[in-house]
């Protein structure tokens, strides 16, 4: 957040008239006093805001909806200290510019890590402060009146004495040639009108209706549908195409083959796919071809014996449990886990010799264009992305695989094409989560509280491939998220991270990364030792929290609500987890779940209190939650992707099962409400939601589950 607390503001003229408002990362006053002057283009802002002579005000939105709610919440940031209505506020996409829409602290565009909140939260109250305060100066430069004496209010200047008003757009020219103000004064919270407030979301009429436009929707004269067959093995090439009974379909146009791909261009997508079919393949797998899940968990298991880099140290954790008379150890393993992204991957091209225009939804539309413009040779300005709607993402679209795939076809075919990956092809080639394995241990003391902890976790680094710069000495945050920020109170700690490449897998962000695995591991272990104690897994909790008292609010709150305590029906059971990571947010959840004598789960009930700071629409907060306990309940019952000779075994819904509607329990979701800065809360409610459901497992049967998914392991043998 310091980084945006630092932003320098600026107006410019906008084209066609009104004026313009944005920020810029700071270098200096000089940029200030110039911006007044300028077109925005010259100042390279992150974002910004446009006010025509109509009184139409535009947000460009620098960060992608994805059914998170960013369409709706950062309107209303703007809105608020603006003075208008949230039905004024009209959108348009930001096109690819790391100068212009970087996101402060990432430095670059991208929409993920929870963050369109946190990290815009001021600049863009500043932006519509500045902007309020200019109009407001404009009318009573035009009525040669003191500025104090007028006040903004739905679009409105008034002179509060005489009554006299003018509409923004009447003002918007005059505007644009005033000074730009030093210092903007932002509402007090007990002022707000919009902000804390329900708001109904502003997406949802033209996804009802049908009129929203997702990548998947393209349609341009011309253009054709092509649907690929990628190596089954990462690094396999294609060694051998039969395609003469493709060729003979009806609606096929053309056989595109790539050095580890092949693609059927059609006239429609049911050709595509049966042009498809009518293959003959041979593949060449490479060295990842003999390579199980098996082999992984074993280079995983063999490095769990090898120190880690120390992420965290206070004390002699080790000493201290060497050397302790009652010691609790376990194992923990977390696996590979698919997005399933309700639209599956898909990216239209047309390239052209001096041109390259992409269609697609993505997180990270400025990865999107340099990797066009590398396939290509183009310069970046020659590489045109338009961004649309993503249905789902979950992380998955960080990456932009997929992108110089399209492009290559595209390049072999005349005009525009549509490259769509079947169901099967987007989980078989998906970026997946990590699979993790832990070691961790805990000294306790004659009341079975513990005095030392070790936690040695052990995976891959997203990071180290993605943003390499923010692995440092050998950490990379997001691996250890959640580990490092153990919320308990013990008084020696260490925290160990083993990085291990993972072979014959592509591994990327899920809806959270390391803090899903962190959060199962820790609070399943904290149970284990309120287990070992005979101490209620609360109160052993509350216990070990003398120092958050927020941490200690969500979990009295969700443990009210949740009548923990009460007594339950036969056969079912209680567990309860505490969160906090970097998102900045604390939760805690109690879900209440059964099993079955053939080991299958049915969670009934869960309960989840959240403190994110600052509140800008509970209803999405409400929702974000929601949704993530609905993501993490499936994966914590059946998530998992496993290899065979290099391959993904699962391919669609029937082996990459989701929560059904009538699966699905009741929730609840309490806010707890302040006025710290605001925290994330698109991933939270995912990474919370395995160990409450865990340890409701292990109330309801007395079975402890240290490996997921859990129903694979209730199984009768």
């Amino acid at each position: 957040m310091e980084l945006s607390r630092r932003q320098l503001l600026f107006v410019g003229a906008a084209a066609g008239g009104g004026f313009l408002v944005g920020w810029h990362r700071p270098s200096g006053p000089r940029i200030l006093a110039a911006a007044a002057k300028a077109a925005p283009a010259v100042f390279a802002p992150n974002a910004f805001i446009r006010i025509g002579r109509d009184g139409r005000i535009t947000l460009i939105m620098n960060q992608v909806e994805m059914g998170q709610g960013t369409y709706t919440s950062m309107p209303m940031l703007l809105a608020e200290e603006l003075e208008v209505g949230l039905d004024q506020i009209h959108l348009e996409h930001a096109p690819p510019d790391d100068k212009l829409y970087s996101v402060p602290v990432f430095g670059f565009q991208v929409t993920g890590a929870s963050c369109s909140v946190r990290l815009l939260y001021e600049p863009l109250r500043r932006a519509g402060a500045a902007a309020r305060s200019m109009l407001v100066a404009a009318a009573a430069q035009t009525w040669s009146v003191d500025a104090a004496s007028c006040r903004a209010e739905k679009g409105v200047v008034t002179h509060t004495p005489t009554g006299r008003t003018l509409r923004y757009g009447a003002l918007a020219d005059k505007a644009a040639t005033l000074p730009v103000p030093a210092q903007v004064v932002l509402k007090d919270p007990r002022e707000f009108k919009l902000i804390g407030t329900p708001a109904k979301r502003l997406d949802t009429p033209a996804k009802v209706n049908g009129t929203a436009q997702f990548g998947i929707d393209v349609r341009l004269p011309g253009m054709n549908i092509a649907t690929v067959a990628a190596s089954p093995v990462v690094g396999g090439k294609l060694a051998f195409v039969d395609d003469s009974k493709a060729k003979a379909i009806p609606g096929v146009r053309q056989i595109v083959r790539l050095d580890d791909a092949v693609a059927v261009v059609a006239d429609n997508m049911w050709a595509a796919k049966r042009g498809l079919k009518a293959l003959t393949l041979r593949w060449e797998d490479g060295p990842n071809g003999t390579i199980a899940t098996a082999d992984v968990v074993r280079g995983l298991a063999a490095a769990a014996e090898t120190p880690g880099v120390v992420a965290r140290n206070e004390g002699d954790a080790p000493g201290v449990i060497a050397g302790a008379s009652r010691k609790i150890e376990s194992v923990y393993e977390a696996p590979f886990l698919a997005h399933a992204a309700l639209e599956p991957i898909n990216c239209t091209v047309h390239v052209r010799p001096d041109r390259c225009e992409v269609w697609t939804g993505s997180q990270v539309l400025s990865r999107v264009q340099a990797a066009a413009a590398k396939v290509t040779g183009l310069p970046l300005e020659k590489v045109v992305v338009h961004n649309f709607y993503l249905g789902g993402a979950f992380g998955r679209r960080l990456e932009v695989d997929y992108v110089p795939q399209a492009v290559r076809i595209g390049q072999q075919v005349q005009g525009p094409v549509k490259v769509i990956w079947t169901r099967e092809e987007d989980i078989r080639h998906d970026v997946v989560r990590p699979y993790y394995y832990d070691r961790i241990a805990a000294a306790v003391d004659a009341r079975g509280m513990p005095t030392a902890w070790t936690h040695r976790l052990v995976g891959p680094s997203i990071m180290g491939r993605w943003a390499p710069p923010a692995v440092t000495n050998g950490i990379d945050p997001d691996a250890v998220d959640g580990a490092v920020d153990l919320l308990y109170d013990i008084p020696a700690i260490r925290v160990e991270y083993v990085r291990h490449e993972e072979p014959a897998l592509n591994t990327g962000f899920w809806r959270g990364v390391g803090v899903t695995h962190n959060t199962f591991v820790i609070e399943s272990f904290i149970d284990e030792l309120a287990a070992a104690a005979k101490q209620d897994p609360v109160a052993y909790r509350r216990a070990l929290l003398g120092k958050s008292a927020r941490a200690k609010a969500v979990l009295d709150v969700a443990a009210r609500e949740a009548g923990w305590g009460r007594p339950l029906p036969e056969g079912r059971g209680r567990g309860v987890s505490v969160l906090y990571s970097g998102w900045g947010s604390y939760l805690a959840a109690i879900a209440e779940a059964s099993v079955s004598k053939a080991g299958e789960v049915r969670v009934h009930r869960v309960v989840c209190a959240v403190d994110c700071g600052t509140v800008v629409n509970p209803d999405t907060v409400k929702a974000q939650i929601e949704g993530g306990i609905i993501f993490g309940i499936g994966g914590a019952l059946w998530g998992e992707v496993t290899l065979e000779k290099g391959r993904i075994q699962q391919s669609n819904f029937h082996d990459v099962r989701v929560l059904r509607i009538n699966e699905a329990p009741a929730i609840a979701v309490h806010l707890v409400r302040n006025l710290e800065a605001p925290g994330g809360i698109g991933e939270p409610g995912t990474a919370v939601t395995a160990p409450a459901v865990a340890n409701a497992v292990f109330a309801a049967t007395g079975k402890r589950i240290r490996k997921l998914p859990l129903e694979k392991q209730l199984r009768p043998a």
